[in-house]
């Protein structure tokens, strides 16, 4: 199939470029390369041996948009591009609902104007809110605690609506939990500027000395070590979910969200542990209090997944850090 991938050179998008080719499908890129680098389309081609044809310009950009679907008759579009950055989403709130919120509905009118009617959205766990109980599983009522999270939880509901205007729409809205790792090849993977908001590329910066230590934002949660407890996800079975999303989406119609994640949560302290395996050293640490907003715990039911997707992750925390220090001493 001929999908096109919205953000398609960033962290996660480009590891599903990859997956798509390696199944057998023909993936093409738009980013505006604000949180990513062109730099990307090479290292996928030393990757896949495939040129992925690439577009500069921003989603929201209707005009040109329409010209690159009346040139391309797209069977599949796979959503990422969006900013996603949750403390700056609570500086930047309006910049956040404009951009998340307007990206999406350009794409979906695009879409409705030329008959595109398979679309996988990039949604998260964030959608589910502080107060449900884990296992989060997708039944469950969903709000946020940030600009960021709000504009998943409201692009989700953009897309019901759509499916339900448009009958022949098939929609599979993808919550992810916690992504990390990178591909095997140490060719993309994740390295963001400054100083980390997730954990493990915080981790990454202190393995290679960008940062003294590792602030473990509160240790005195009800969990086994007192640190926070996560559901990491190796990007690379990420992108496997995202092939099977489109996969799924052949012959059905409506819109349905799915959990991805390993269905287990992992203590900030175990991942830092993990880390210094996959790195070979001792990685100071210090305690700091709780991030406002932060839960003890948050892992996935992913009994979904594996029903209609016939997916579940295949990779555990040592190969998430193993693949990620390879990806960071590599670049």
């Amino acid at each position: 199939m001929d999908i096109l991938v919205t953000g398609g050179a960033g962290y996660i998008g480009s590891h599903t470029v990859v997956a798509l080719i390696e199944a057998g499908h023909t993936p093409y890129i738009v980013d505006n390369y604000s949180n990513s680098s062109p730099a990307v389309l090479d290292a996928i081609r030393k990757i896949t041996g495939v040129s992925v044809p690439a577009f500069k310009f921003d989603v929201q950009d209707e005009s040109k948009l329409n010209r690159l679907f009346s040139r391309v008759s797209f069977d599949a579009v796979i959503h990422f591009a969006g900013l996603k950055a949750v403390a700056e989403s609570v500086e930047r709130p309006l910049e956040y609902y404009d951009n998340n919120l307007q990206s999406a509905i350009v794409l979906l009118r695009t879409m409705r104007k030329h008959y595109v009617n398979r679309i996988v959205f990039s949604s998260s766990a964030t959608v589910y809110g502080p107060k449900n109980p884990v296992p989060f599983t997708e039944g469950m009522d969903t709000c946020a605690t940030n600009p960021y999270g709000w504009t998943k939880v409201m692009i989700e509901q953009i897309i019901r609506d759509v499916c339900v205007a448009i009958p022949d729409m098939s929609a599979v809205m993808l919550r992810y939990f916690n992504p990390v790792g990178a591909h095997p090849s140490g060719l993309i993977g994740e390295n963001p500027n400054g100083i980390p908001n997730n954990l493990v590329p915080y981790i990454q910066k202190v393995a290679t000395g960008d940062l003294p230590h590792l602030n473990v934002t509160g240790t005195d949660y009800d969990t086994p070590d007192g640190t926070g407890v996560r559901d990491y996800l190796h990007v690379v079975d990420l992108a496997q979910a995202h092939v099977k999303a489109v996969d799924y989406t052949l012959g059905k119609t409506g819109s349905v969200e799915i959990n991805v994640g390993t269905g287990k949560g992992e203590s900030v302290l175990n991942m830092l542990h993990a880390y210094e395996r996959a790195c070979g050293k001792t990685l100071p640490y210090v305690a700091a209090p709780r991030r406002a907003g932060d839960i003890a715990e948050c892992f996935a039911d992913t009994r979904k997944a594996k029903e209609l997707l016939g997916w579940e992750a295949k990779l555990g925390v040592d190969d998430m850090c193993r693949d990620s220090w390879r990806f960071v001493s590599q670049n």
